[in-house]
C-alpha cells in the first residue's frame, strides 16, 4: 500500500513562525476569555495546608523569601497564598529574605494580600518584615545564637525592639514553624538542613519546578510538605479558597494553569504530528 508523502513532507517543513503564532493563540486565548482550571491537590501540597491548618491562633511563624523576580510566576503565588491562610489563622507572621531580591516579592505581599484582605492587622503585632541580610547559609546558623543580633533593625529601618511580636524572639528555636519559597541556593534546602534538623523546627515551602527533584528526598521526615512549581501553587490556592473563599480574588496560580496547561497541549500535539511526518517521509 502505497501512501502519498507530499502532505507529511511539506507539514515536516512548515515555517517555525507558525509554530510560535500557534503557541501564542493557546496562551492568549485562556487569558482573554478568563478560563480558570482546578487543581486537585499532591499529598504534599495538602500537608502543608492542613499542618497549617491545625496551628493555634498566635503561632510565630517565619517565611523566608529566597527568590527574584525571574521565578515570580511560580514563587509569588505560594508566598501570597501561604501568608494569607496564616493571617487568616491569626498566626504571628515573620518574613525575612536570604536572597537580596526577596524584599521586593515580601513588599509585594503585603501590599496586595495583607493591606487588602486583613485591614485590622497591625505592623509589628500580627505581621513583620525583617528584610535582608547577607550570609545565606552563614546567616540561617547566626540566627540559631541570637535573631536580634542579626536584625537589628526591620526592613524600614526601624528599631527591632519597638514591636511588641519581637518581644520573645531570640533564636531560631522560637518559632513553630518556617517556611521557604525559594528558586535556588540557599532556599528551602538550606533552611532544612541548618535550621530544621539542627533544630526540630518544622520545616516546608514552595520550590520552582526545576527545583523540586532535589527535595523530594527530604519528604516527609524532614520536610512535611511541598509546593512544586506553578501546579503546586495552583493547588494550594484551591485549598486556600474552598476554606477561605475571599481569597478568590487573589487567585494567581490558578490564572495561570490554563494557559500552561493548552499550550503544553499545543506542544504535544505538535510532537505527535512531527513524529508521523517523520515515520510517513523517512523512506524517501
Amino acid at each position: 500500500m502505497k501512501f502519498d508523502t507530499t502532505f507529511w513532507m511539506k507539514l515536516s517543513q512548515i515555517d517555525r513562525r507558525w509554530i510560535f503564532l500557534v503557541i501564542a493563540i493557546t496562551v492568549a486565548l485562556p487569558m482573554v476569555l478568563g478560563i480558570d482550571f482546578t487543581a486537585v491537590p499532591a499529598p504534599m501540597v495538602e500537608k502543608v495546608f492542613q499542618t497549617i491548618q491545625r496551628l493555634p491562633a498566635g503561632s510565630k511563624v517565619l517565611i523566608s523569601y529566597d527568590y527574584g523576580p525571574s521565578t515570580v510566576p511560580e514563587n509569588q503565588p505560594m508566598a501570597d497564598a501561604l501568608v494569607f491562610h496564616l493571617l487568616s489563622k491569626d498566626c504571628k507572621v515573620y518574613m525575612m529574605a536570604v536572597w537580596a531580591t526577596g524584599e521586593r516579592q515580601s513588599q509585594y505581599t503585603i501590599d496586595h494580600i495583607v493591606k487588602p484582605s486583613f485591614p485590622n492587622k497591625e505592623y509589628g503585632v500580627d505581621y513583620i518584615d525583617l528584610g535582608f541580610k547577607a550570609g545565606g547559609t552563614g546567616l540561617i546558623n547566626m540566627l540559631f545564637t541570637s535573631v536580634k543580633r542579626m536584625y537589628t533593625t526591620d526592613r524600614t529601618g526601624n528599631d527591632i525592639q519597638s514591636f511588641p511580636m519581637m518581644s520573645d524572639i531570640e533564636t531560631l528555636k522560637n518559632f513553630d514553624m518556617i517556611l521557604s519559597i525559594s528558586s535556588g541556593a540557599p532556599g528551602l534546602k538550606e533552611w532544612i538542613q541548618f535550621a530544621g534538623d539542627r533544630g526540630n523546627i518544622p520545616v516546608a515551602g514552595g520550590v520552582t519546578a526545576v527545583q523540586a527533584t532535589e527535595l523530594f528526598p527530604y519528604y516527609p521526615r524532614q520536610m512535611f510538605g511541598l509546593m512544586a512549581g506553578l501546579q503546586g501553587a495552583a493547588e494550594y490556592e484551591s485549598l486556600v479558597i474552598h476554606m477561605y473563599p475571599k481569597f478568590f480574588q487573589h487567585r494567581s496560580a490558578l490564572r495561570k494553569m490554563a494557559p500552561q496547561t493548552v499550550a503544553h497541549l499545543a506542544i504535544i500535539a505538535f510532537v505527535i504530528i512531527g513524529n508521523i511526518a517523520y515515520f510517513m517521509t523517512r523512506k524517501k
